[in-house]
């Protein structure tokens, strides 16, 4: 069954913002993977929003990387466009 649009959404958004600030902590996926206590290919999986993220890994989550919840579940930051 296929998911709904809106979901798959929220699914890319939040695995762009985790990957974002992962990256900003200075840790690689498999260092992450084994703080949160998931597998890596579940972190690559969250990171690629092909999966959901159960509620307390969500809090492990944000407890591992200390940002507020909006930083992690909200809209990804959008790159700077350049206008001419």
């Amino acid at each position: 069954m296929a998911r709904p649009k809106v979901q798959l959404l929220v699914l890319k958004s939040f695995g762009a913002n985790l990957r974002r600030l992962r990256v900003q902590a200075g840790l690689t996926q498999a260092k992450f993977a084994e703080r949160v206590a998931v597998e890596l290919r579940t972190q690559q999986k969250f990171e690629a929003g092909e999966i959901n993220v159960p509620l307390a890994t969500l809090v492990r989550i944000q407890n591992a990387l200390g940002c507020p919840w909006d930083a992690l579940l909200g809209q990804p930051k959008a790159k700077s466009v350049r206008t001419s």
